[in-house]
C-alpha cells in the first residue's frame, strides 16, 4: 500500500511565535542566570585572593569539554539520522488507516529540520553539560609527569597509571556513549520511515539500514576490543581478594590471557561486521557476536572462577605471595611508610621514683588540658562579650615564651553572630557592626590555675591569656594585628570599610566601635552594580539601599580558611582540622593539603572517610572518598585579617603537585619560601597520620605468608573515655590521635609530635606504639615501638587502663562525690606516654554543672603506670601516689595564686582546713579529727551540690583530699 500523503499541520501566527519565543528567553535566563550571577560572584572572589588564573584555567577547559563532548555526541547523532533519513525508502507500507508511524512520519516530514537539528543539540547539551565536569582528568593528561617509578608488571612508569590511563578510559567511556546514542537514533530513524520493519517472518531491513547499524555495531565492537586492552593495565587495581589491592594470581594467570584473547575475538568480530555490512551476509556477523558473547562466558569468566576455586584457594597463602609483596611494597611508598623507624621496647619498667624524678623529657610537659572538652570554658573565661567565641575544638601548638618552649592550648578569639541575643539580632549588627573578632588566646598545655593543695581553688581551670588591641602581648606572644575576619565560626559575609560618619563603625574593644576596616581583604562593593549582583546574590534588599554602604566598602565572603583554600586548590583535599598561628606578628591560619590518588598501581585502596574517623568531634569529616595515595604535599596559610591565601609545596618533587604546578603555575610557591618561623609551627597533619596509622596495622608485618595469615596485624583502639568505650563489642569510635610535646626512646630532647596507641586484632591489651615527629629537624619522622607479644609481658591498653580507673577504689569513691544529679563527669583525653622503658597513662577528668552558664573544670588527674594507679586533683599529687612522694615535683606545677597575666581575676588563697586539735602522742587524737573532717567535708561538699554552688564544691573537695591524707598519716602512725 501506497504511503499516506503528508498531514497538513496548521502554522502558527506571528504572535504565537514572538510569545513562545519570549517564554523560551524568559526560561532561559531563570536557568542561566543564577549560573552566570554566581561565576561573576566567584570571578570577583578569585581576585580579591590573586588567583584568576586558576578560576581562569578551570572555565576556559570546562567550556573546550562541554563542546568537546557536546559536538562528539551530537554531531554523531545528527549524521546518523541523516544518513537515515536520506536513506529511508521511496514507499514506506502502512498497516491501516489508524497507523501511528505514518502520523509520526508525518510530523517529523512536516518538521524536519525542528527534529533533525534539535534532538542532536538536546543529546549534546545534555553530553556536554556531563563532559565538562571531567576538567581534572583532562588537565592531567596534558599536564602530567614521570614517578621515576616503574610498575612490577608491565613496567610502565607509575605516571602513566596515574595521568594517562584515566584519560584514555574517559575517552573511551565517550566515544562508548557516542556510538551507542547513534546507533540508538539511526534504528529509530530507521525504524520510523520504514527501513527496519517488524512485520513479517523474522522481520525486514533495507539495504542502507543494514550498512549503517552494521558498521555502527562494528566500531562498538572495535571500541570494546580497545577496552580490553586497557583492562590488562587495570588489573593491577584489582579487588577480586579482599585482603589486598592488586592483581591476584587468577588475574595475572587467567584474567591477563583472557583479556588478550577477547581482544583478538573483538577485532575478528568488528571485520565480520564490517564485511556483512556490504556483503548483505547477516550469518558471519551473527557467528562473530555469538563467539564473541561465548568467548567472554567461558574465557573471561568461567575460567578464572575455576583457577581461583580449585588452584588459588586451597594454597591461597603461596600462590598469593608474589601479589602480597607487590601490594606491601607499592603501599609502603604510596602512603609514605617507606621509612617508618620500628624499635622494640619492653613496655615494662622496674625504674626508681629517682628515675622518674630525673625525667626532664616527658613528665614535665604532660599535658592537662583537653583541647576537645575546654572550648565551652574559653568562651566563658576569656570570651567576654557574647559575641565572641571559640570552635568546639581548640588547638595544639608550641612556642617559647620567656625562654621556654612548651605546647599550648591555643584558639582565635573570633566574631560568632549565632551568639548575638535577640535584640542584637539586626542586618546592621550580623553585618557592619560585628564583623571580627579580636585576639589570640593561648593556656600553656601542662598546667592548671590554683589547683594547688592548701589554696582556695575555683576549680582547675586553664592559664588562658589574650594577645588583642588592648594588650598586643598578654599571652607572652606578640600580635601585631589581632584583628580576626577570617575564621572558622565566620560562616556569614560582612561589610567592611567605607567612609567614617557614613558607616555605622565596626565594633572593636580598643576603638570603642568606630573601627573601620583599612586592609586589603573584601571585594569592593562601592559601586551600584556589585551591589545590585550581592543583592540578588544574597537575597537582601539592604545591600542595595542601605546608605552605610559607600566609597571604600568591601564585602567579605568565603571566610572560612579551609574553604578559601579549596576553592584557590580544588585539587587539593584539606585536612579537616585548621588551627591558627601567630607568624610574625600576625595571625595566620595553617591549613594542610594533600595530594591523593586512587589509581596507584598494586597500593592499597582504602575510604579516607572510614580511616579519619574517630571520636573526635568539632572538625570537618574527610568525604567517604577511596583513595590508594596520599602526600601532606602543600601547606597552606590563610591570613585572619586580610584573607590572604598562600600555598607553600612541601615536596617540589611530588610528581602529582609537579602537575598541578604545571596546569596552574605561580599558585604554589617553592618549598625554600616558607620561612623559618612559619616552619615551626607546621603540625604533621592530623587526617593523613590516621590514614598512616590504619596502614600500620597490617603494613607492619614483613613476610607475605604472615600478612596473609593476619595473625599479626594490628588494631586502632576505640576510645574508652566514650560512652561504650569499654565494650569490646560496642560501635565506639576509635581513639584520637594526640599531640604532645615529649621524649620519646631515641630522642635527645623533647619534641612536638602526634602519637597513637595500637592493640593487637580483636585484643585490648597494648602492642604497639606510634609516633610522628612535628619538628623541623625530624619533620616527619615516623617512630613505631613494638612491645613483646608472649611470654605473659603483656602491657595493659588503653580500654584496660580506663578499666583499671573506674575500678579503683578511691576514684570510684571520689566519681560518687563529683557526679550527682547536677553535675556531669567528662572524661578528657587518655594519653599513652613511653616513661622509663614502661608506658604512663595519664588522664584528666573534668566536671561540668548542668546549666547553660556552666563550663568544663578540671577535677581529677588519674595516672597508671605498672598497674599502680594514682588519683589526685592535681598531676603531682597522683605522680606521687603512683612514684612515692617527691616524684610530682618533675611534672608541671599549678600556677601559683596571683599568677599575672591571666585573662580571669585571682582568687588570694583562705585557710580552709580548719584548727587542728593537739596530738595525744599516740596518734588517737589525729586519726578521731581526720575522720571528723572527713565528714565535715562531705557534708560541705552535699550542701555545696544541693545549692548548686560550683566554687564552694571544689573547696570541699580540697579538703576532702587533704582529710583523707591525714587519715592515711594517722592510720600509719598508728599501726
Amino acid at each position: 500500500m501506497a504511503t499516506r500523503p503528508p498531514v497538513s499541520l496548521p502554522k502558527l501566527s506571528r504572535r504565537a511565535r514572538i510569545l513562545l519565543i519570549l517564554a523560551a528567553v524568559i526560561i532561559l535566563a531563570l536557568l542561566l542566570g543564577a549560573r552566570f550571577l554566581n561565576t561573576y560572584v566567584d570571578w570577583l572572589w578569585f581576585g580579591e585572593v590573586g588567583a584568576r588564573n586558576v578560576f581562569s584555567t578551570i572555565l576556559l577547559t570546562r567550556i573546550v569539554l562541554f563542546f568537546a563532548s557536546g559536538l562528539l555526541v551530537g554531531g554523531l547523532l545528527a549524521i546518523s539520522l541523516a544518513i537515515a533519513y536520506r536513506t529511508r525508502p521511496i514507499f514506506v507500507p502502512v498497516t491501516g488507516a489508524d497507523d501511528p508511524l505514518a502520523r509520526y512520519r508525518s510530523l517529523v516530514v512536516a518538521r524536519v529540520r525542528l527534529f533533525g537539528i534539535g534532538i542532536p543539540v538536546a543529546a549534546g547539551l545534555i553530553a556536554g553539560v556531563s563532559g565538562q565536569s571531567n576538567w581534572q582528568t583532562v588537565q592531567l593528561f596534558l599536564n602530567g609527569t614521570s614517578f621515576g617509578r616503574t610498575d612490577p608488571q608491565f613496567g610502565h612508569d607509575i605516571g602513566f597509571y596515574v595521568f594517562d590511563l584515566p584519560f584514555y578510559g574517559w575517552l573511551l567511556g565517550w566515544l562508548f556513549v557516542a556510538i551507542v546514542v547513534a546507533f540508538i537514533g539511526g534504528l529509530l530513524a530507521h525504524y520510523l520511515f520504514g527501513g527496519v520493519r517488524l512485520a513479517g517472518r523474522g522481520g525486514q531491513i533495507s539495504g542502507p539500514a543494514r550498512v549503517q547499524l552494521s558498521v555502527l555495531i562494528g566500531v562498538f565492537v572495535l571500541f570494546k576490543a580497545a577496552e580490553y586492552f586497557l583492562d590488562r593495565y587495570y588489573l593491577l587495581l584489582s579487588d577480586r581478594n579482599s585482603l589486598f589491592t592488586g592483581a591476584t594470581y587468577t588475574d595475572l594467570n587467567a584474567v591477563l590471557p583472557a583479556k588478550l584473547i577477547l581482544l583478538c575475538i573483538s577485532v575478528f568480530c568488528a571485520v565480520a561486521f564490517f564485511v556483512g555490512a556490504f556483503l548483505r551476509n547477516v550469518q558471519l556477523p551473527a557467528i562473530a557476536l555469538v563467539l564473541l558473547i561465548l568467548s567472554g562466558i567461558i574465557i573471561g569468566v568461567a575460567w578464572p572462577a575455576v583457577l581461583e576455586q580449585f588452584s588459588v584457594r586451597p594454597n591461597a597463602n603461596q600462590k598469593e605471595a608474589e601479589s602480597i609483596q607487590r601490594n606491601m611494597t607499592a603501599t609502603r611508598f604510596a602512603y609514605g611508610l617507606e621509612n617508618v623507624n620500628y624499635r622494640d621496647y619492653s613496655g615494662s619498667s622496674q625504674a626508681s621514683s629517682e628515675q622518674i624524678r630525673n625525667d626532664e623529657g616527658t613528665i614535665p610537659n604532660i599535658r592537662l588540658l583537653d583541647p576537645n572538652v575546654l572550648s565551652p570554658t574559653f568562651t566563658q573565661r576569656v570570651g567576654r562579650e557574647n559575641f565572641y567565641g571559640f570552635p568546639d575544638k581548640l588547638d595544639i601548638d608550641r612556642y617559647e615564651v620567656n625562654g621556654e618552649r612548651q605546647a599550648y592550648i591555643v584558639a582565635a578569639k573570633e566574631i560568632n553572630t549565632n551568639g548575638l541575643r535577640e535584640n542584637q539580632q539586626t542586618w546592621i549588627n550580623r553585618h557592619l557592626v560585628y564583623t571580627h573578632g579580636n585576639g589570640f588566646v593561648a593556656a600553656p598545655a601542662n598546667t592548671i590555675d590554683r589547683a594547688i593543695e592548701g589554696a582556695n581553688s575555683d576549680g582547675g581551670y586553664p592559664i588562658a591569656r589574650t594577645s588583642d588591641t588592648q594588650n598586643p602581648t598578654g599571652a607572652g606572644i606578640r600580635v601585631d594585628e589581632p584583628r580576626i575576619y577570617f575564621g572558622e565560626l565566620a560562616t556569614d559575609y560582612a561589610i567592611v570599610g567605607g567612609q567614617r560618619g557614613q558607616a555605622p563603625g565596626e565594633y572593636d574593644t580598643a576603638t570603642d566601635r568606630s573601627y573601620l576596616y583599612k586592609g586589603s581583604g573584601g571585594v569592593p562593593i562601592d559601586n551600584w552594580f556589585n551591589r545590585l549582583v550581592f543583592a540578588a546574590q544574597h537575597g537582601e534588599r539592604n545591600i542595595l539601599f542601605s546608605d552605610a554602604i559607600g566609597e571604600g566598602s568591601k564585602i567579605m565572603y568565603n571566610r572560612d580558611p579551609r574553604e578559601r583554600v579549596e576553592k584557590v586548590a580544588p585539587w587539593l583535599t584539606v585536612d579537616g582540622d585548621p588551627y591558627p598561628a601567630v607568624i610574625d606578628g600576625k595571625i595566620k591560619w595553617i591549613v594542610d593539603g594533600y595530594t591523593t590518588l586512587n589509581n596507584y598501581p598494586y597500593a592499597q585502596r582504602q575510604s579516607i572517610g572510614t580511616a579519619t574517623e574517630d571520636s573526635l568531634s568539632g572538625v570537618a569529616r574527610q568525604q567517604d572518598n577511596q583513595i590508594n595515595y596520599i602526600r601532606n604535599s602543600v601547606k597552606a596559610t590563610v591570613d585572619a585579617f586580610d584573607g590572604t591565601v598562600d600555598l607553600y609545596s612541601m615536596d617540589d618533587n611530588e610528581p602529582v603537585l609537579k602537575a598541578w604546578r604545571n596546569v596552574f603555575p605561580g599558585i604554589v610557591k617553592p618549598e625554600s619560601e616558607i620561612t623559618p618561623e612559619l616552619r615551626q609551627h607546621f603540625r604533621y597533619p592530623e587526617d593523613l597520620f590516621k590514614v598512616q596509622r590504619e596502614l600500620l596495622t597490617k603494613y607492619h608485618v614483613q613476610n607475605p605468608q604472615e600478612f596473609y595469615s593476619t595473625q599479626t596485624f594490628w588494631n586502632v583502639p576505640q576510645d574508652p573515655t566514650q560512652p561504650g568505650g569499654l565494650d569490646p563489642n560496642s560501635d565506639t569510635a576509635k581513639q584520637p590521635a594526640y599531640y604532645i610535646l615529649a621524649q620519646v626512646p631515641g630522642q635527645d630532647s623533647p619534641t612536638f609530635q602526634l602519637t597513637s596507641a595500637m592493640t593487637p586484632l580483636a585484643r585490648q591489651y597494648l602492642s604497639a606504639w606510634a609516633s610522628v615527629s612535628s619538628d623541623p629537624e625530624t619533620y616527619g619522622d615516623i617512630t613505631v615501638l613494638r612491645l613483646p607479644t608472649g611470654g605473659g609481658q603483656q602491657q595493659e591498653g588503653p580500654v584496660q587502663v580506663q578499666n583499671a580507673f573506674q575500678s579503683n577504689p578511691k576514684f570510684t569513691q571520689d566519681r560518687t562525690l563529683l557526679g550527682n544529679e547536677s553535675v556531669d563527669i567528662n572524661y578528657g583525653n587518655l594519653l599513652t606516654l613511653p616513661v622509663a622503658g614502661g608506658f604512663l597513662y595519664v588522664e584528666p577528668v573534668y566536671i561540668q554543672q548542668r546549666n547553660a552558664q556552666s563550663y568544663p573544670q578540671l577535677a581529677r588527674v588519674l595516672v597508671f603506670f605498672g598497674g599502680r594507679i594514682g588519683v589526685s586533683s592535681t598531676l603531682s599529687g597522683a605522680l606521687d601516689e603512683v612514684f612515692g612522694e617527691g616524684t610530682g615535683e618533675a611534672a608541671p606545677g599549678p600556677a601559683q595564686p596571683g599568677d599575672e597575666g591571666t585573662d580571669q581575676p585571682s582568687t588570694p588563697p583562705t585557710d580552709t582546713q580548719g584548727q587542728q586539735p593537739p596530738a595525744d602522742g599516740n596518734g588517737g587524737g589525729e586519726l578521731a579529727q581526720a575522720v571528723a573532717d572527713i565528714q565535715a567535708a562531705l557534708d560541705k561538699l552535699r550542701s555545696a551540690q544541693q545549692s548548686g554552688d560550683f566554687t564552694a564544691q571544689g573547696e570541699a573537695l580540697e579538703e576532702l583530699d587533704r582529710a583523707a591524707q591525714r587519715y592515711e598519716e594517722a592510720q600509719n602512725a598508728g599501726g
